[in-house]
């Protein structure tokens, strides 16, 4: 394959990846940090918000919803991709997920298994501070859940 260098052809060269932060849409990650404002977390005080576009360009969104039983809680991830499959999407391209710690909240183990019977190991998914979005990561869901079960 080749491509115009200017002004010479040559051979593609192998693309840089992209900076964290450009790696998904800032409108996400936005979307998410909205959605952590309505975080319902009057246990742990850690708001957690997701963000999920579907392959059609909508955005679905949720966030954290605690229980005093810790078990009931549903994170973030799972309320915004449970509302998205409620309303008829079965097809997505990225989520993003913030939270109010300083470190990066990736998805828990029960996210990641729902989101892979959903979205497929291609998923792009996005983690940043709730304050630095500038600190973005981006990674394939199927490097978070390498070996996901399926029936």
């Amino acid at each position: 394959m080749t491509t115009h260098m200017g002004g010479r052809q040559g051979r593609q060269r192998a693309r840089r990846p992209q900076p964290p932060a450009q790696a998904a849409p800032a409108r996400l990650l936005d979307a998410a940090r909205a959605a952590a404002s309505h975080a319902h977390c009057p246990y742990s005080k850690y708001p957690v918000g997701a963000a999920l576009l579907t392959a059609d360009g909508a955005i679905f969104t949720g966030g954290n919803v605690e229980n005093a039983s810790y078990g009931l809680t549903v994170c973030a991830e799972r309320v915004a991709l449970l509302s998205a499959v409620a309303a008829g999407h079965r097809r997505f391209a990225a989520l993003a997920v913030v939270a109010g710690g300083k470190d990066l909240a990736w998805p828990c183990g029960a996210c990641r298994q729902v989101l892979a019977e959903f979205c497929g190991p291609g998923l792009r998914v996005c983690v940043a501070p709730i304050r630095r979005l500038a600190a973005a990561r981006t990674v394939r869901l199927g490097a978070l859940l390498p070996r996901a079960f399926r029936l």
